[in-house]
């Protein structure tokens, strides 16, 4: 017979127990072990949540703006003279990383929804991108010590809303696509999936 041997930090009591097995006389005996709660080990702490996809993707969003002030030609920029101009060389800067076709309004395509074919028109950054960013760009500025202030945070100011607002214009006519039908159709949908799910026939 093999033996097991146990951990003493685990052993808290030990009682032995005789018994006769009937028709022989035999007696043996068993030991039964019993653990004492205050000696099991502690249950390892609960991780931490993790950061949040929107949280990371705005610290990532922080990091790639403070790296183009620190670039910034002809001499570096320090935050605090950060101004919605800037903004807006920064969103026009992130233009040669797009992936957007915009058609031109001399393109045979230009107002097209699905154009048959290519054509040299530049890739830009799509409104709902520039969007989302200046939002999360918005939110990382005030927890960074900027002014909470629409009219001091830079990326809440007016110009950078009035840009924001003529590239949704002009994309939505060059792609030959409505915006706001777009986001009425989003709206909508939560309630039509509620539907079919009460009704499944």
């Amino acid at each position: 017979m093999d033996f097991v041997a146990v951990p003493s930090n685990i052993i808290s009591s030990t009682s032995t127990t005789t018994a006769t097995i009937i028709g022989t006389g035999t007696n043996y005996s068993t030991t039964t072990t019993t653990s004492s709660p205050s000696s099991m080990p502690a249950p390892a702490p609960a991780s931490a949540p993790s950061s949040s996809r929107y949280e990371n993707q705005k610290r990532r969003d922080w990091n790639t703006f403070c790296h183009y002030l620190r670039n910034y030609r002809p001499a570096p920029l320090p935050l605090s003279r950060c101004t919605s101009a800037h903004v807006l060389e920064f969103l026009r800067y992130l233009d040669q990383f797009g992936k957007t076709k915009v058609h031109q309004q001399a393109c045979a395509f230009f107002g097209v929804l699905k154009p048959p074919g290519p054509c040299p028109c530049p890739l830009r950054q799509a409104w709902g991108s520039l969007d989302a960013l200046i939002g999360r760009l918005r939110a990382a500025y005030e927890e960074h010590g900027g002014n909470c202030k629409p009219e001091v945070n830079p990326f809440a100011a007016r110009p950078v809303r009035i840009f924001l607002r003529e590239v949704r214009d002009f994309q939505a006519k060059s792609r030959g696509i409505s915006y706001d039908k777009k986001r009425i159709r989003m709206q909508k949908r939560p309630k039509q999936q509620k539907v079919a799910s009460i009704d499944p026939s």
